[in-house]
């Protein structure tokens, strides 16, 4: 069964202009890149666990952020690497500035024997739709369009 994970992508019109909040992967491997690397903030979650359930909780792990609007189904994307995505739009106003993620470990260099510990996002940032497409992860830009006629 392929491995599921639920998010988040709030929105705000900004003198009119519709943006998005998107979230950069922390870590070493994503440090340097930008175009394509952004996503939706997400995370897994099992068959104990309904997605809408599973994509508050992870926006509150990724941004120190309580969501307290309604959430609006955009559906289910399939990623390139087989992981099904459902995401959920909601209207918010967040400071990208006191964005608090949790945190994860890992080896780091490679075969280095040295545990390092690495925020699981690194920032956030709000984006018109145009900039949104060029930063959003490819898999994930059909979320975009959905929002749009959702909104």
């Amino acid at each position: 069964m392929a491995k599921r994970s639920a998010g988040v992508l709030p929105y705000r019109r900004s003198t009119g202009e519709l943006q998005v909040l998107l979230v950069h992967p922390g870590g070493p491997f994503w440090q340097s890149r930008d175009i394509g690397a952004w996503s939706i903030a997400k995370g897994e979650y099992g068959d104990d666990e309904q997605p809408e359930a599973a994509a508050r909780r992870e926006f509150v792990e990724e941004t120190g952020w309580e969501l307290e609007a309604a959430l609006i189904p955009l559906g289910e994307l399939r990623q390139r690497g087989g992981k099904l995505v459902t995401a959920f739009g909601a209207e918010g106003d967040f400071d990208a500035g006191t964005l608090r993620s949790n945190m994860f470990e890992m080896e780091w260099p490679p075969r280095s024997g040295r545990m390092q510990t690495f925020p699981e996002i690194d920032r956030a940032g709000w984006f018109g739709l145009e900039t949104a497409r060029e930063k959003l992860l490819v898999g994930q830009r059909p979320f975009l369009n959905r929002l749009v006629a959702s909104v």
